[in-house]
């Protein structure tokens, strides 16, 4: 959601600047550093590619393929893959296969420890991931859950040492559903199969009266109090 009046304070941003605003600055004030952007093929990050993308400059955009990927998923890679050939499309997942972990952490751990499987798939490969990394740039939004209200659009990722920008942090999802209609940028086809966010096949479920443009986490790791993966330094 665009502010009225954006403003700019000696080449930086605020909270009163608008996405097109922080967008333009983090690319110019981190063009010489490593900035990746992140992606788990929800409608958020298809957004924010397509906004990184329009003014043609090379990026880096990371996804974590949990070996549990929706097919959905994998084919909306291959759509923003060709869609945006300047974009470099990186895999930064695990490479603990999913016999490994059964083998050693036993079957079914997204049931038995949904914590340890997300550290395993998710947390300890983005830490690779980040290695190196100077901004890390996220389709993170303050109104996704109550862990994520404080959201700042500039700031300091404790856990992986980071920058960390999130130029979406003020828009609602109704937002991201109008730019994404009006910029006709692909999304996940799970969003129309009653799926609000998007995740592993065994942890994500369709939200009964779900309507496209809304936003629950209501699917995630349904049947559990369990609402965070702990990738931004929430949940675990």
């Amino acid at each position: 959601m665009e502010t009225s009046a954006p403003q700019h304070s000696n080449g930086q941003v605020s909270e009163t600047s608008s996405t097109e605003e922080i967008i333009a600055w983090s690319l110019e004030r981190f063009a010489e550093q490593n900035v990746v952007i992140t992606t788990s093929f929800g409608m958020e990050g298809c957004a924010l590619i397509d906004m990184y993308a329009a003014p043609g400059k090379p990026l880096t955009v990371i996804y974590l393929d949990t070996m549990f990927f929706f097919p959905e998923s994998h084919k909306l890679r291959e759509i923003m893959i060709e869609r945006y050939p300047h974009l470099n499309f990186v895999n930064r997942g695990t490479t603990l296969t999913p016999e490994q972990q059964a083998a050693e952490y036993g079957e079914e751990l997204w049931k038995s420890n949904p914590d340890i499987c997300c550290r395993l798939r998710k947390v300890e490969p983005m830490r690779e991931a980040m290695k190196g990394v100077d901004v890390w740039v996220t389709g993170l939004r303050r109104s996704q859950s109550p862990s994520r209200a404080h959201l700042q659009i500039i700031e300091w990722d404790w856990s992986f040492q980071v920058l960390k920008v999130n130029p979406l942090a003020n828009w609602e999802r109704q937002d991201i559903w109008k730019y994404v209609q009006e910029h006709k940028v692909p999304y996940n086809e799970l969003h129309e199969k009653g799926y609000p966010s998007v995740g592993c096949t065994h942890c994500t479920k369709p939200v009964e009266g779900y309507r496209i443009g809304e936003y629950t986490r209501a699917g995630r790791w349904n049947g559990t109090s369990k609402t965070e993966c702990g990738l931004h330094g929430y949940g675990i």
